[in-house]
């Protein structure tokens, strides 16, 4: 899949990490299942990752991940709605349909996603649209107390919803602890300004 790429605004990434201990708790018996099922694989990246001399990596969308009408709906807390535009996307050069708008204090929770080993990284679109915009992103399972890797990102400003770093999952600790595979959710929350997000796909490297 090829995109027109527009240039990026400089973008900051607070490297702190946060605490990201994890308490075993009750796993759920879904979580014992084969396999998780398979999925459409596209490389929306190729173009910035080329950019950033790595090999392009395929992704999944993750559900909902795109905001778009009839898709499936996140949790949605604190003034956190799905409304319309929200900048140019850095992935296809067009002004974006509708995305994520997350004000100050907003919560985004996505849908579960069923997450093996070897999914482990996630990035997503983001923009500042007002204030000094952070994001704080972490990634949380089901069955287990805590959450893996949340990192507080600094979303880009100008025009364009511009790609974020690659994040981790930490599916290889929480897949190990629920017998091979665990169920996991995105969590956004806005900590400044107002931000949009868009576009939050998952890496499931080896399964294709």
């Amino acid at each position: 899949m090829s995109h027109t790429i527009f240039p990026r605004q400089v973008r900051k990434i607070v490297v702190a990490l946060c605490g990201s201990a994890l308490v075993v708790g009750a796993l759920p018996v879904a979580a014992q299942a084969a396999s998780c099922p398979e999925t459409t694989l596209i490389q929306p990246f190729a173009k910035i990752e080329e950019k950033e001399k790595v090999t392009p990596n395929y992704y999944s969308l993750v559900a909902g991940g795109a905001f778009e009408a009839g898709e499936t709906a996140w949790t949605l807390s604190g003034g956190a709605k799905v409304a319309s535009g929200g900048g140019i996307s850095a992935l296809t050069g067009k002004e974006v349909k509708s995305s994520l708008e997350l004000p100050k204090g907003a919560v985004a929770v996505s849908p579960l996603t069923c997450v093996e080993p070897n999914d482990r990284t996630f990035r997503f679109l983001d923009r500042n649209e007002s204030g000094n915009t952070t994001l704080t992103v972490s990634v949380v399972y089901e069955g287990l107390t805590g959450r893996l890797n949340e990192k507080t990102v600094s979303a880009a400003t100008g025009k364009e919803l511009a790609a974020s770093a690659v994040l981790h999952t930490g599916a290889h600790e929480a897949a190990k602890l629920s017998g091979g595979f665990a169920s996991m959710s995105v969590r956004f929350e806005a900590t400044g300004g107002t931000a949009r997000v868009d576009d939050v796909y998952l890496d499931p490297r080896m399964r294709r």
